[in-house]
């Protein structure tokens, strides 16, 4: 029985579920296992679902998500939204990484509802990703369709390609920054950014 409130839904393309299952089936024969023993039955099919999920931003327009929720209003103070959870895919081994977004920026006559900020992080996020290019993705995002007076983007993250394999260093978190605007051109107002959000680039 699912807990009150849950509904579960799925909604995939049947085919592609198909398709890919039958190579992680595959995979899990190439690794060794025995892709037809109980516990792995169903594994190719759960795998190839939940990469469709992990990878579902490429399916989502981050652009429109702003365009849907922009209100005019004479409002030209920070906007912060900050500790924003980020779970993405490292393009080069395939590996979560995930940490958190801080994101603001200040109004030039616009504001966007709160909910598609996160929302806008989510559409990049969920697509094989580096850390690098997710940061310059929100802010330019932001920048382009809100035109506001300036954007900040900071990252921080734990990338489990270092962790589980490679240098294999458990507690290494990476941070990303980007700026555009007043955050770019007045360290003051970079400075405020950085102290809401508690992180030291220094």
């Amino acid at each position: 029985m699912e807990p009150l409130g849950y509904e579960k839904i799925d909604k995939y393309d049947e085919e592609c579920v198909k398709e890919l299952a039958g190579h992680y089936k595959e995979i899990l024969r190439l690794l060794g296992e025995n892709p037809h023993r109980e516990g792995l039955q169903k594994t190719p099919e759960r795998v190839a679902k939940a990469m469709l999920y992990f990878t579902s931003g490429y399916d989502q327009n981050p652009e429109e998500i702003i365009q849907s929720a922009m209100f005019t209003e004479d409002y030209k103070q920070m906007v912060v939204v900050k500790d924003i959870e980020i779970y993405s895919l490292c393009e080069h081994h395939m590996v979560p990484f995930l940490g958190k977004a801080h994101v603001a920026y200040i109004p030039n006559g616009k504001v966007v509802g709160l909910s598609k900020i996160p929302r806008v992080v989510d559409a990049y996020a969920r697509r094989l990703q580096l850390q690098e290019r997710l940061t310059m993705q929100i802010k330019d995002c932001i920048q382009n369709t809100l035109q506001p007076l300036g954007v900040a983007v900071v990252i921080e993250a734990q990338h489990l390609c270092m962790s589980m394999r490679g240098v294999q260093k458990q507690n290494s978190v990476t941070t990303t920054s980007d700026f555009t605007g007043a955050f770019l051109n007045s360290p003051k107002t970079r400075e405020e950014f950085m102290h809401i959000i508690g992180v030291d680039l220094h």
